[in-house]
């Protein structure tokens, strides 16, 4: 499913989800002009320099770096010596990360869905307030990345865990708001409108469901962060309503004559 449009109106431009979107592909295009390409994203050792490492996050001073086969080693761990060449204080990578992004279809679906979700809850929030929950949700969804998996040396990447949250505030401030859905069944798609507890509540079961098949068998998730979804959403479930105080009342599916 491809969320197109939701059904609540927004009184004031979304400014901050504007410059947050156009602050992603900034620095994704920055990303790729030092390696890589728009479609397949940024070079990996871009990606390895910005990315967040959980196990250079968990050992302090200890950095990261690529091996002769192509495999990704930390100082610290068995075997390894030597400083890698080409990094960046491993504090910054927290926040680096969050604007990085590894394809044209990971920050295209991230970026959907931060335009269609967080306009609404920055309005509801405040531009202040709202930038600060984006960047507290990007924080609590690695927080809980790292910690499911405390070794990993796959760099986390992307905007996806601050989203996360932006999703799991929207579905309480809005639980009655419905989606303009694009649907696909087998080779067949449709749009419909759906009632946004079922489009974001399938999304979190599911990545609910990924994070959970990796704690039992690591190595199936295929390098996503689900943990780090599940995370941000969760954050957003438990802050908003501290937060959001403007909230926009949800329009009837029908018109009232």
């Amino acid at each position: 499913m491809i969320p197109l449009k939701d059904n609540i109106p927004t009184n004031r431009f979304p400014f901050v989800t504007a410059a947050l979107i156009l602050v992603n592909v900034v620095v994704y295009i920055l990303a790729v002009r030092h390696g890589g390409s728009i479609i397949s994203g940024p070079a990996p050792p871009e990606e390895l320099k910005y990315g967040a490492i959980p196990y250079a996050l968990t050992h302090p001073g200890d950095h990261c770096g690529f091996v002769q086969n192509g495999a990704i080693a930390c100082q610290g761990q068995p075997g390894v010596s030597g400083t890698p060449p080409n990094t960046i204080p491993t504090w910054e990578t927290i926040f680096t990360a969050m604007f990085m992004h590894a394809s044209i279809i990971h920050i295209g679906g991230n970026m959907l869905f931060l335009w269609i979700f967080g306009n609404n809850v920055e309005e509801a929030m405040g531009r202040v307030k709202y930038f600060f929950f984006y960047i507290a949700g990007g924080l609590a969804a690695l927080a809980l990345q790292v910690v499911v998996s405390p070794n990993s040396t796959a760099p986390t990447l992307g905007a996806s865990g601050a989203i996360a949250a932006i999703l799991g505030g929207y579905i309480l401030l809005y639980p009655r708001a419905r989606v303009l859905t694009l649907v696909f069944i087998i080779f067949l798609f449709t749009v419909i409108e759906l009632p946004v507890i079922i489009v974001l509540g399938l999304w979190f079961i599911e990545q609910a469901v990924f994070a959970a098949v990796g704690l039992t068998s690591p190595g199936t998730s295929g390098g996503v962060a689900y943990a780090a979804h599940v995370g941000g959403f969760v954050f957003g479930l438990t802050t908003i309503k501290l937060l959001a105080t403007r909230r926009i009342r949800t329009p009837p599916r029908y018109p009232v004559y």
